[in-house]
């Protein structure tokens, strides 16, 4: 049994919000064609039929969608996607996913969710001060409330949901004010995000998270998270799920977590498919599905060079008593985890400091 996963951004790089530190606008005006409006009729057929040519029965496949702001595509879009995968003779499990920042959802899109088995990513960067500072609207207007309704409306409607919070410079400062947040909203799956700084840039912008910062975010609120996990309340922080699946089971569930690229499948609104979501770029481009084969772009030249391109000096890295642990990280998220200034890695520093009580997760996680 083979199992597929594909990214789509059905509504390109469009967004209703204009979210400070979003990397994708900064991805996307790097490329000659920054936005290729939503996804058309013709270029969902043939995706849907590329992607069918490949798989055989019993295959499993997820689709998931991110943009930009995939729901601006419209809840058509998405009716038009299923219905096609729908009428696909070959017996295969699908599964869908989609990450958005909830403002255009009301009770259609949720009972649609509902309906076709979506696991929703909603993008909450915390309380509202914290959530405001960045994730603003066109207008430059805080958007908490919007999103704080569009949590109530998954969960008036039973629709499975994760918390996206991008974790900024200024919001990791504060760990404490993090876990009583996730405590309050009886949140159950959060992801953290480290904001990016913007590609090639040596400088940061304010918001981009440093190696310090992100060693004394996630020192501080996994002995939060380890004491409440010890006491029988589990929360789901996906990078701690992460690190102790690498600990305890040696089982990579995070592109990136051990310093190896894949090549994935993020499909662009005209078709075009790239290797990993960081870098949709002109330069990186493997072909497109309106051409080429999955076959094909999997074993495409471009390919081949995105995975054994030089990922930028890991000097640093030799000698650690975590280099077979790590690699070095995600070759674009290395910058959040490594300085090279002073040497100091985020990601060394945690593990070091966490060292014993990530032990006493592990004996309990072993034992269940």
């Amino acid at each position: 049994m083979a199992r597929y996963s594909f990214l789509i951004k059905p509504a390109s790089s469009l967004c209703n919000l204009g979210c400070r530190y979003c990397f994708y606008a900064d991805v996307s005006r790097r490329r000659q064609i920054p936005s290729y409006g939503v996804m058309k009729k013709d270029v969902i057929e043939r995706l849907v039929q590329r992607v069918y040519e490949e798989l055989k029965d019993g295959d499993e496949v997820s689709f998931l969608f991110q943009g930009g702001e995939p729901t601006v595509a419209g809840l058509s879009y998405f009716e038009d996607f299923t219905a096609r995968v729908k009428k696909q003779e070959k017996r295969v499990q699908v599964h869908y996913g989609i990450q958005t920042n909830g403002i255009l959802l009301d009770e259609k899109w949720c009972a649609f969710f509902k309906e076709h088995h979506f696991l929703v990513g909603l993008s909450l960067d915390g309380p509202a001060q914290s959530h405001d500072e960045n994730r603003i609207d066109q207008e430059g207007k805080g958007t908490w409330k919007k999103v704080m309704r569009a949590k109530a409306l998954l969960e008036q409607a039973k629709v499975p949901y994760n918390i996206l919070w991008v974790l900024t410079e200024s919001t990791a400062r504060h760990p404490e004010q993090v876990w009583k947040f996730l405590l309050s909203e009886k949140i159950s799956f959060v992801q953290f995000i480290p904001c990016l700084r913007e590609l090639g840039e040596e400088t940061p912008e304010p918001w981009a998270l440093s190696p310090n910062r992100f060693a004394s975010f996630y020192i501080r609120l996994f002995r939060l998270w380890s004491e409440e996990f010890l006491r029988g309340n589990y929360v789901s922080v996906k990078f701690f799920d992460d690190v102790l699946g690498l600990l305890v089971y040696r089982r990579v569930t995070a592109c990136g977590l051990t310093g190896n690229c894949q090549n994935q499948f993020v499909v662009e609104a005209d078709g075009s498919v790239y290797p990993c979501d960081f870098y949709v770029l002109d330069r990186w481009k493997l072909g497109s599905f309106m051409e080429n084969t999955v076959k094909e772009l999997k074993e495409s030249q471009k390919a081949r060079e995105f995975i054994s391109r030089e990922k930028g000096d890991r000097s640093a890295c030799k000698g650690c008593p975590y280099e077979n642990f790590c690699h070095g990280g995600c070759a674009r998220m290395y910058e959040s985890l490594f300085d090279n200034h002073t040497g100091f890695c985020g990601y060394r520093d945690f593990l070091t400091q966490c060292r014993e009580p990530l032990e006493r997760v592990a004996e309990v996680v072993v034992r269940y």
